[in-house]
């Protein structure tokens, strides 16, 4: 009997690594939209490796025909060679994405409506990149037909930025948001620490740089370790290295700080409601992670039954 109960137990177990990882993105809402005449449309980009099956299934994930005038364009080898830096042109290209212009002072919304197949990057660590490269004001959708790390996405959103407001993006920041989701991507997967606390540590170092205006790379360290010890978060001496010359590179770039600091506070403060809403939905009796206590519990008092 309790090898057969053991046998059970372990069956059981392997079934739930589905339950116990909960997605924090979601998919986003599809509905229809109103054209907005002073913005113009919206730009879908895709990805040139995308076949044709791929490329239908992401055109429906973007909800691209809800919006028969949405201009429709693809991202390259060698876009990826122009807005990424030692960009390999020979990349393969499945992350695509639609960029909606918003009215000014509107914001960035990120959703990335395939989340199980972004595998690598947030929707906060993009609005993060984003800002770093200058984009302000629009809505953006990301997906993927299969896995991937999400990276060459930016490079379709830049390209996409550029053709629906005409404005062409500053090579050195663009530069610096690649850089910067590099070295978000690279915390989350080294150090432990969740996605969206690797995120609100980029984005308060970012703020601090903005109100202090740190004049040499040894006060962007002390920012650095004065923000790694408040939010308790440990990284290795390569890690913590990489973020020091990121965070000194944004601190050099032709930004107006004033207006940054309260974009990076709107988004610092959502952040901060995602991971106080995940402590609450961890620790209450009801949602997500109530009902994998119950789960256990409930495998607990059968197995104890077994032996009674």
């Amino acid at each position: 009997m309790k090898k057969q109960a053991i046998a059970i137990i372990a069956a059981m177990c392997l079934t739930t690594t589905a339950v116990v990882s909960p997605v924090i993105s979601q998919a986003a809402t599809q509905s229809s939209s109103t054209v907005n005449e002073k913005l113009g449309v919206p730009i879908a980009v895709y990805g040139s490796s995308l076949n044709e099956q791929e490329k239908a299934q992401v055109k429906q994930d973007l909800n691209v025909a809800a919006d028969e005038e949405t201009e429709e364009i693809t991202i390259t080898g060698s876009d990826i060679a122009k807005y990424i830096q030692d960009g390999d042109a020979r990349a393969r290209l499945y992350s695509s994405a639609k960029i909606t212009p918003q009215d000014k002072g509107a914001g960035l919304v990120i959703n990335i409506v395939t989340p199980d197949n972004i595998t690598q990057v947030t929707s906060d660590m993009y609005s993060n990149a984003m800002l770093t490269a200058g984009i302000e004001d629009a809505k953006v959708d990301v997906a993927a037909p299969k896995k991937v790390s999400g990276h060459s996405a930016l490079a379709g959103i830049y390209k996409a930025y550029e053709v629906t407001t005409g404005k062409t993006l500053d090579k050195n920041r663009t530069d610096v948001a690649n850089q910067e989701l590099s070295v978000a991507t690279g915390i989350a997967q080294n150090s432990g620490v969740s996605d969206e606390k690797v995120s609100q540590l980029l984005t308060e170092i970012k703020q601090a740089i903005a109100e202090q205006k740190p004049a040499t790379k040894e006060d962007v360290a002390k920012i650095v370790d004065d923000k790694l010890s408040t939010l308790k978060i440990e990284l290795s001496d390569t890690d913590r290295q990489l973020l020091i010359d990121l965070m000194d590179k944004i601190s050099n770039l032709k930004i107006d700080f004033s207006k940054w600091s309260s974009q990076l506070d709107q988004l610092n403060n959502s952040l901060k409601d995602k991971i106080e809403n995940l402590k609450n939905d961890v620790n209450s009796d009801s949602g997500f992670w109530a009902s994998v206590k119950d789960f256990f519990q409930n495998l607990v008092d059968t197995v104890k039954g077994w032996f009674n």
